[in-house]
C-alpha cells in the first residue's frame, strides 16, 4: 500500500471512530458541538457531500446526514434533539459567522 493509500486509510479510520463517538454521545446537542467547536454532525454531512463531489461521487445530503446520524435525520432528531436553551442561542448567536 502506497503512503497516499495509508493515509487515506488512516483518515477514513479516524472519520469513522468520530462519527462512532458522536453517536455514543446523542446526549451532545449540536448546539454544543457547534457553540464549543464550530461544527455539529450536520457540517459533517456537508462536508461528506463536498468531499464526495470532489472525487466525482454524487451523494444527497439526506444520505450523508444518514451515515454521519446512523439513522434518518429526522428519527435522530425526535428521539435524541432537544430544545435549545436561550443560553445555548445566545451563545450561538454571538460566535457563529
Amino acid at each position: 500500500m502506497e503512503q497516499t493509500d495509508k493515509q487515506t486509510a488512516v483518515e477514513a479510520a479516524v472519520f469513522r471512530r468520530l462519527v462512532a463517538h458522536l453517536d455514543s454521545r446523542k446526549d451532545v446537542q449540536n448546539i454544543d458541538l457547534m457553540n464549543l467547536a464550530g461544527f455539529c454532525r450536520n457540517c459533517l454531512s456537508k462536508w461528506y457531500v463536498q468531499a464526495a463531489k470532489e472525487q466525482g461521487t454524487e451523494i444527497e445530503y439526506e444520505q450523508a446526514r444518514e451515515m454521519v446520524y446512523g439513522m434518518p435525520y429526522p428519527e435522530w432528531k425526535q428521539k435524541y434533539q432537544k430544545e435549545a436553551s436561550a443560553e445555548q442561542l445566545a451563545e450561538f448567536n454571538k460566535t457563529k459567522k
